[in-house]
């Protein structure tokens, strides 16, 4: 059967030929390879007679010609004229009689002693000694790990013969290639072409046909014996034995405590795939996730990469997709098989179990008087995220904070962090959020938020008992009404009242409940024991609470 190429006006009659006569009418800008003697070749080509007429055409039959030039199973002619052609070459060849079909010709298909004019267009040139052809086109900075035999792939890819001819893309499919390398689910030239690439590396892959398709060539996009060239740009990839990678960008010098299975943590994040895309952030809500590790609330890859974090710690986790959502992805932007980058800033963490941590910064010589529940304190604060976020400050105000332990007027674990104190004592106190603002938050104070106070102690006075405005230092008197009856009217108004229970005061036998305003408390008293307010106390309405305490335990029994 003849070989040859595309078809073509004859050119102008030489006269006899001793030799053929070749026109190189396109010659392609870049040309990587020549067509040597002993090379594989696949071309297409048009042959006519002198006058123009048609006597062969590769494209009539619908397949291009494929075989070895320069080795005698071509006409003389054609063999010659096809060495030294580059892929995407045209030629025009005049082939005389005695190096064609000569004096014999072909029955029925080409005369004796006929001259033929070819048009022949390269298409493939590869040799049985080539090698896979790889080119790298871009390579990121940061490249810490290539691809192995047994790791799973993610790539992209445009497919076109030699000539440039497209046979297939994963663009087209809006869908990365995903597969095995090096367990024969490739043909044998990707198999290898893929190996030593780093994730977001791009590389062109030129593949001879006996490690392509062979003689097959595949359905009716890759012909027989085609050289396959591949634009290839590797997404991500990992090993099925893979465990979670954390690369360390920044911890903190002082890192008392590492979080561990049970610990609840706040943490920013954001999260890529490994070509850069990002699927999601915590910034981008303005809200950290809270979440307790190790006990499965998150991708197991996750529980595994914040275990031991340090509080202010930036973390790098690099999740292989069978700890994070494996084969089906999750939504729609994160695929089937992808490995998860995570970098995470961790805000704080804490034990359900933790208790007030207190870190006594100065203690004064001689403190021998300690504040004690229901005491009566002034104490200045700034208070923190443990980020160093500035929540509040009394220095904001122009008195120092004023509270009485215990009366539930400040949160629990700040009230434990004020009691033992000296007068001048300082303090550094971590508040849990289960004794500070707890899951909800406050007005400024983030949901589940470690608190950290900076406490100075400046004065403390002795409280009284819950539920008690005054208490006695000894028994009280006798005969209490007629003492507290200043004028012996046989009524006590609110002044008497007064002035007799700041004598007892000043005179040590007894206190009242500490105040910023004694005489509101003082008020409280006397409004307790006017029990028909009508601005005067009655023998019959002056009572003690310690007697008020034992009569209702009496109607209780």
């Amino acid at each position: 059967l003849l070989l040859g190429v595309l078809g073509a006006p004859a050119l102008g009659d030489p006269g006899p030929l001793e030799d053929v006569v070749i026109d190189r009418y396109y010659i392609p800008k870049i040309c990587l390879r020549e067509a040597q003697m002993g090379d594989f070749i696949r071309y297409h080509y048009n042959g006519t007679f002198k006058d123009g007429k048609k006597f062969d055409s590769s494209y009539d039959r619908g397949a291009t010609v494929a075989g070895v030039v320069g080795v005698g199973r071509l006409i003389t002619g054609m063999d010659r004229g096809l060495q030294g052609m580059c892929v995407n070459e045209r030629r025009h060849l005049i082939v005389p009689p005695h190096l064609g079909y000569g004096s014999i010709g072909v029955a029925g298909l080409i005369p004796p002693d006929a001259t033929l004019y070819f048009d022949v267009v390269m298409l493939d040139i590869w040799n049985k000694n080539d090698k896979l052809q790889i080119t790298t086109l871009s390579k990121p900075e940061r490249c810490n790990r290539t691809v192995e035999n047994s790791d799973f792939v993610r790539y992209h890819y445009n497919g076109t013969l030699l000539d440039g001819t497209p046979f297939d893309s994963s663009y087209s499919k809006g869908s990365t290639y995903d597969t095995y390398v090096g367990t024969g689910w490739l043909i044998k030239g990707m198999d290898q072409g893929l190996l030593g690439m780093c994730a977001g590396e791009k590389r062109s892959i030129i593949i001879p046909p006996f490690l392509a398709y062979g003689e097959k060539g595949y359905g009716t996009v890759i012909p027989p014996q085609a050289s396959l060239v591949f634009s290839v740009l590797l997404v991500d990839f990992h090993n099925p034995k893979d465990g979670v990678f954390l690369e360390h960008l920044e911890v903190p010098e002082s890192c008392k405590r590492r979080a561990v299975t049970g610990d609840f943590v706040r943490y920013h994040y954001n999260g890529t795939l490994m070509d850069g895309t990002l699927f999601d952030s915590s910034y981008s809500r303005n809200q950290t996730y809270n979440t307790y590790i190790g006990k499965g609330y998150i991708i197991p890859g996750m529980d595994q990469g914040l275990q031991g974090v340090c509080v202010g710690e930036q973390r790098r986790v690099v999740i292989p997709p069978h700890l994070a959502y494996g084969e089906n992805g999750a939504g729609d932007k994160i695929p089937g098989s992808a490995v998860l980058i995570f970098d995470v800033h961790v805000i704080d963490f804490h034990n359900p179990a933790d208790p007030v941590e207190i870190e006594t910064v100065f203690r004064p010589e001689g403190c021998n008087v300690t504040t004690r529940h229901r005491d009566f304190v002034r104490y200045h604060y700034n208070c923190s995220l443990l980020d160093g976020t500035r929540l509040f400050s009394s220095h904001d105000y122009e008195k120092p904070q004023e509270v009485t332990l215990g009366a539930n007027k400040v949160i629990e674990g700040l009230n434990s962090g004020l009691l033992d104190m000296c007068a001048g004592e300082r303090r550094v106190l971590i508040v849990p959020p289960h004794l500070g603002h707890g899951e909800s938050g406050a007005r400024g104070v983030p949901g589940s938020a470690v608190l950290r106070f900076e406490v100075e102690l400046i004065s403390m006075e002795e409280g009284v008992p819950e539920g008690y405005l005054f208490i006695w230092h000894e028994d009280p008197p006798a005969n209490l009404y007629e003492q507290m009856d200043l004028n012996k009217d046989g009524e006590i108004p609110a002044d008497e009242f007064s002035t007799f229970i700041k004598s007892q005061v000043a005179e040590g036998k007894g206190r009242l409940m500490p105040s910023s305003d004694p005489e509101k408390v003082i008020a409280d008293m006397f409004r307790n024991q006017d029990r028909n307010q009508d601005g005067k106390i009655t023998p019959e309405e002056l009572k003690l609470k310690s007697d008020e305490d034992q009569e209702k335990i009496h109607e209780e029994l």
